[in-house]
């Protein structure tokens, strides 16, 4: 099969780590030599992309974390101005529209580890009027809310846990599960508040990191009217990291009755790419392999897409 092109499929991501490197390596977020940039996402039928504001604390002095984030939110906004060409800061499923119909990539924002929030109600509320979507409960370090599934995996959500959650979505950001430990994935799932999501987590049945989602997690997610995001990442990828890994993520997926709970989680410019990648255009390939697998361009259109501009409404 020859290979499709980038302009012949949609494409909606739900976490890169694109803005972190903008701000420390002073790339362009219009064009860069890292895994994603905006000309690269234009060249797609049509496309959106999660940003997450993203900070590891162990490499920050104590207490500075939430200038870091708005620093990178100053950033965002910044190339976002410098870039209106090619795209539109957007909040909503609606905003999302209008972008694609102006021929525009759709950029939305999250926050990756509420410790950049200094894990505090006030500034997720500041957060929210900046139009953050997604914020996730942890990053790999323990924080006031809960443990990680690196840093005390066995400790679930605090008292304080339990009220950012609450608060997160009461204010229309989605918690991600994404990085948090099992116990605390439960915990915020059994709150039953609203959508589950899991911006960029495989299928631990297929690589058994504990990064990835157990079946039981999985059909919360998809119970929940969430989503999880296909991470590209090899570590979570498993086996001989080839296309071949992933189309059993996604068999697996399916299998679990998935096709409305399955989105993009590249976590580009995060990780090292499996498959041999080097970026966002390569994301082609996946869809072929899909394609030859038997899944047809509206299932295809429902994991690239769909299910995150349903999620984010």
């Amino acid at each position: 099969m020859a290979c499709i092109s980038m302009g012949s499929i949609p494409y909606f991501d739900g976490h890169c780590d694109t803005v972190s490197a903008c701000t420390h390596d002073g790339r362009s977020l219009r064009e860069n030599g890292g895994q994603l940039d905006l000309r690269r996402l234009s060249r797609f039928q049509k496309a959106a992309q999660i940003f997450a504001l993203f900070a590891n604390a162990e490499k920050f002095p104590a207490g500075t974390l939430w200038n870091e984030c708005q620093k990178q939110h100053e950033v965002f906004l910044r190339q976002m101005a410098e870039n209106a060409d090619l795209a539109v800061f957007c909040r909503t499923g609606a905003d999302v529209a209008a972008a694609h119909k102006a021929g525009r990539v759709a950029a939305l924002l999250s926050v990756e580890g509420a410790e950049l929030l200094d894990c505090d109600p006030e500034k997720l509320e500041t957060a929210a009027g900046w139009g953050v979507r997604l914020v996730n409960v942890t990053w790999n370090h323990v924080n006031a809310l809960s443990g990680t599934n690196v840093e005390q995996p066995d400790r679930g959500l605090t008292d304080r846990g339990r009220a950012f959650v609450q608060a997160a979505y009461g204010l229309g950001i989605l918690p991600d599960a994404s990085h948090l430990s099992d116990p605390g994935f439960w915990d915020m799932a059994e709150m039953n508040l609203g959508p589950v999501v899991a911006t960029h987590s495989n299928a631990r049945a297929v690589c058994g990191h504990s990064r990835n989602l157990t079946d039981d997690m999985f059909k919360a997610i998809r119970d929940s009217g969430g989503v999880a995001g296909l991470n590209m990442y090899e570590d979570f990828i498993g086996g001989a990291h080839t296309l071949d890994d992933a189309v059993r993520h996604v068999d697996h997926f399916m299998e679990l009755d998935g096709a409305k709970a399955l989105a993009l989680g590249g976590d580009w410019d995060g990780c090292e790419l499996a498959f041999g990648w080097t970026g966002v255009q390569d994301l082609p390939a996946l869809w072929d392999a899909l394609a030859e697998r038997g899944y047809d361009r509206a299932c295809l259109e429902d994991i690239f897409f769909n299910n995150w501009l349903r999620v984010l409404g």
